[in-house]
């Protein structure tokens, strides 16, 4: 076939989403939408409308910190000692969003530990064995997908533990009378909760190709890459999410279990 029959793969993405007016329009649309629907049908903790403007301050945060990073990935990749700068503010960040999501008081910040102990390693095993090069295009990437799989498998695990943890107390209290350590009565409860935070995870890497292409394998053939190349980088990226997300629940089920994170006053 020759090669004028066809736009390339790589020009492929301008035709999905030309950049515009119309992109703008929409997008600002969907954010309306989004921030009404959370209104009206009162989507929050409490029933109250309150998350709506969770939800707008969310999109027009991902805008502007999105544009922030788009004008300064390309500077900061020419430095190592940026890239590092760069590669701790996303844990720092991480680590915060995380911790305040979990808890309100000054625990948040054992929420270090999980994401920390999720993404390190599989980074570092990733580097020493040359499968990501030690420059930021490829480094920045994929540290981020990991950060954020860590910080959701941290959230929703510490979120759901202590919530079983208050609403079950009675059964911990019962633990504790037949001669269970604090641990191991908190465990018998929590732990069943937490485990759920690795659902979506697994759901996503069960249906992959059946009913979602993700990002990486979608982004990877809008950028002129072989469809064989594009479905072997998003099995690596889910596989490495699987082994980040299923450390970070371990991890911040100990946390609480053991008490260092929880809801209580002071800390």
């Amino acid at each position: 076939m020759p090669a004028s029959s066809a736009p390339p793969l790589a020009a492929a993405g301008h035709v999905l989403l030309p950049v515009g007016p119309t992109l703008g329009a929409v997008l600002a649309v969907l954010l309306a939408v989004a921030v009404t629907v959370v209104a009206c049908a009162r989507l929050s903790d409490d029933g109250s409308r309150g998350r709506a403007r969770s939800v707008a301050t969310a999109g027009l945060r991902a805008a502007v910190q999105l544009a922030a990073v788009s004008l300064l990935i390309g500077w900061v990749v020419r430095s190592g000692w940026l890239l590092l700068a760069f590669l701790a503010l996303m844990y720092a960040v991480a680590v915060r969003t995380a911790g305040r999501r979990v808890t309100p008081n000054g625990t948040w910040w054992w929420a270090a530990v999980p994401i920390g102990a999720g993404v390190v390693p599989v980074v570092a095993a990733l580097l020493l064995t040359g499968l990501v090069p030690v420059d930021g295009i490829a480094l920045v990437p994929v540290t981020g997908i990991l950060i954020g799989g860590a910080l959701t498998a941290t959230v929703l695990g510490g979120r759901r533990a202590l919530d079983e943890l208050a609403v079950r107390r009675g059964e911990v209290e019962a633990g504790l009378a037949l001669g269970l350590v604090d641990r191991e009565a908190r465990l018998e409860i929590a732990r069943p909760a937490a485990s759920d935070a690795l659902l979506p995870g697994l759901d996503q890497t069960r249906t992959v190709g059946l009913v979602t292409l993700p990002g990486a394998f979608v982004g990877m053939l809008l950028g002129g890459a072989s469809p064989l190349l594009a479905g072997v980088v998003q099995l690596f990226v889910l596989v490495a999410l699987m082994a980040v997300q299923a450390i970070a629940v371990a991890a911040v089920l100990e946390l609480v279990t053991r008490g260092r994170l929880h809801r209580g006053q002071g800390a």
